[in-house]
């Protein structure tokens, strides 16, 4: 037997370890997944040992079987305290749900009336309800929701332009969130893209002059959400592109990234273009986000020409790409906020938005005073984030804290509380920005850093 095989035989036991488990941790994972951890944990000890790295202890070991099952027992996303000053925040779930959407989402958790029409006692479709509050909102004739913005793009172009040209300003041809390129969707629809224009200047005369009779299927306007170009720079009202569409029987498609029901000027904010905007301007189709500047759950929603949105719902893709239960009852609660004039009330980011730079320094003022000499009240912005309105700020005053172990240090540990604190770190210092935290996390906010700095 060799010195590396004798060395082998040192390692514990699946029983062995489990057994000092037992002795040594509380851990409630059934016995037969605790066996599964112990075996992948002591694979890795063998796999690394072969490569000249010493077993560890019977102690260490145990410590890494616990980990990986507490890790496992706590795979839910965790609720978090947005206190980083962005407010459609994408790592750490984008735009936070209003109350009536999240009862919706816990009663429709149960058996609902998804697809039955309690009336007739017959099948109905999970669409219907939502078709109807987007058609009363937006003007368009008929609506498809499916499970994101990028899917939207993916199934209009896939079964309006497979095999197609679709024409797209080279200022639009861009990258979104993750990596993701318009041209690679394109690519992947089976549509084919053609670029027009320069990056800073595109004329409708450039999408004119790129029209092929035969094959062009649409022409794709792509709202820049999460970037701006300034300076020289033209591109056509949508309007012109509408008339063009019609003129030579191609489509308009209008994907809006961010979407927007609500006239951003009334919060003192540069104006976003509106879904109402898109439709009424002559789009044939308009495609947005869901869990952005509408506030709901994560969704891409289409509207449009009635029989445009039928071609998509009949296409198999349509059942593939649906909403479930829960997400459906949610984006149907948020709309009708919406429909009933609330949104401004409800919607837990246009509220964080309508927010005023007094009520901020008041909050802020008040945790300062809690914390004592290492915090004060400084002047700052938030950023509206998410992919929304991406050079716009709004005025907020911020709680700054002076730790004497670093900024670092703090802004980990307020991550290690019970309800995590997200911060932001400028100048040193750890900053709480009160306009993105939610009503219901202020006591808890309070609450934690009482706990660390008394």
């Amino acid at each position: 037997m060799t010195k590396q095989n004798h060395n082998l035989r040192s390692i514990p036991s699946v029983d062995l370890l489990i057994s000092h488990l037992d002795n040594s941790t509380q851990i409630t994972t059934s016995h037969s997944l605790l066996t599964k951890i112990t075996r992948d944990v002591l694979s890795t000890v063998r796999d690394e040992f072969l490569k000249g790295v010493p077993i560890p202890s019977l102690d260490d070991l145990t410590f890494r079987v616990a980990t990986k099952a507490n890790v496992l027992r706590n795979t839910k996303p965790q609720r978090v305290i947005n206190a980083g000053g962005v407010i459609i925040q994408t790592n750490i779930g984008r735009s936070p749900l209003s109350e009536r959407a999240k009862t919706a989402l816990w009663e429709a958790s149960s058996y609902s009336d998804l697809e039955y029409d309690l009336t007739t006692g017959t099948r109905s479709s999970r669409q219907n309800k939502t078709s109807e509050l987007l058609t009363i909102l937006t003007g368009a004739e008929d609506s498809l929701v499916v499970n994101n913005n990028a899917t939207a793009l993916y199934i209009l172009l896939n079964v309006l332009a497979s095999q197609k040209e679709v024409l797209v300003s080279r200022g639009e041809a861009i990258e979104i969130g993750g990596g993701v390129r318009i041209p690679d969707i394109l690519l992947h629809s089976n549509a084919k893209i053609v670029e027009i224009g320069t990056t800073n200047r595109t004329y409708t005369e450039d999408y004119a002059n790129s029209i092929n009779k035969i094959n062009t299927a649409a022409i794709l306007r792509i709202h820049q959400s999460n970037f701006k170009i300034v300076g020289f720079t033209a591109k056509p009202e949508l309007k012109e592109l509408s008339n063009l569409a019609t003129a030579n029987n191609i489509l308009l498609l209008d994907d809006l990234g961010s979407g927007c029901l609500l006239d951003t000027q009334d919060f003192g904010i540069p104006h976003e273009p509106t879904v109402q905007e898109s439709i009424a301007h002559g789009a044939d189709i308009s495609f947005f986000s869901g869990d952005k500047l509408i506030g709901g759950p994560q969704s891409g929603i289409i509207v449009g020409r009635k029989d445009i949105i039928k071609q998509l719902k009949d296409h198999p893709l349509a059942r593939a790409l649906r909403l479930d239960k829960t997400v459906t009852a949610a984006l149907n609660a948020t709309l009708i906020s919406y429909v009933e004039n609330r949104a401004k009330e409800e919607i837990p980011i246009w509220k964080m938005i309508a927010l005023s730079p007094d009520e901020l320094k008041t909050k802020t003022s008040n945790w300062a005073a809690m914390i004592g000499e290492q915090a004060k009240v400084v002047r700052s912005k938030t950023m509206i984030g998410g992919g929304a309105l991406p050079d716009t700020s709004l005025p907020t005053w911020c709680l700054a804290i002076n730790y004497d172990d670093g900024a670092e240090n703090l802004s980990a540990l307020l991550r290690s509380q019970p309800t995590p604190i997200i911060s932001r770190i400028e100048n040193n210092l750890v900053l709480i920005d009160p306009r993105t935290i939610e009503d219901d996390d202020e006591a808890i906010l309070v609450r934690e850093l009482s706990n660390i700095f008394d």
